[in-house]
C-alpha cells in the first residue's frame, strides 16, 4: 500500500485504483472492524475506461508552467493537472458542505 502525502493523492490513487481481495483480510478479523468495512459503499465495478477524456484549452505561459511544475516534481503535466483540479474539487464540495 503506498503512502500519500496529501489527501488529494490518495483521493487520485482510489479513483484509478480497487483494493485486491486480500488487501484488507488481516483488518478483517476484527469484529468491530468487519462491520465497518460492510458498512462501506461498494464502488459499482465497471468494464469500461475509468476516466473520459476532457478536451482543456490552456494558454502557452500557463502550459509552460504547469509543465515545469511537473518536471519539477517528476511526473506528467497531465497528472499534475488532473491532481490540482481534484484537489480544488474537493475543496468547493468542503466549501459548500457537499461532503
Amino acid at each position: 500500500m503506498p503512502t500519500f502525502s496529501t489527501e488529494a493523492e490518495e483521493a487520485l490513487f482510489w479513483a484509478t485504483h480497487e483494493a485486491g481481495d486480500g488487501l484488507f483480510d488481516a483488518a478483517a478479523r476484527s469484529a468491530d472492524t468487519a462491520a465497518l468495512m460492510d458498512a462501506l459503499p461498494k464502488r459499482p465495478r465497471s468494464s469500461s475506461a475509468k476516466s473520459n477524456p476532457t478536451s482543456l484549452r490552456l494558454g502557452t505561459e500557463l502550459e509552460r508552467r504547469l509543465r515545469h511544475l511537473a518536471q519539477l516534481k517528476g511526473t506528467s503535466y497531465q497528472t499534475l493537472l488532473k491532481e490540482f483540479v481534484l484537489e480544488r474539487v474537493y475543496e468547493e464540495e468542503k466549501r459548500l458542505n457537499v461532503i
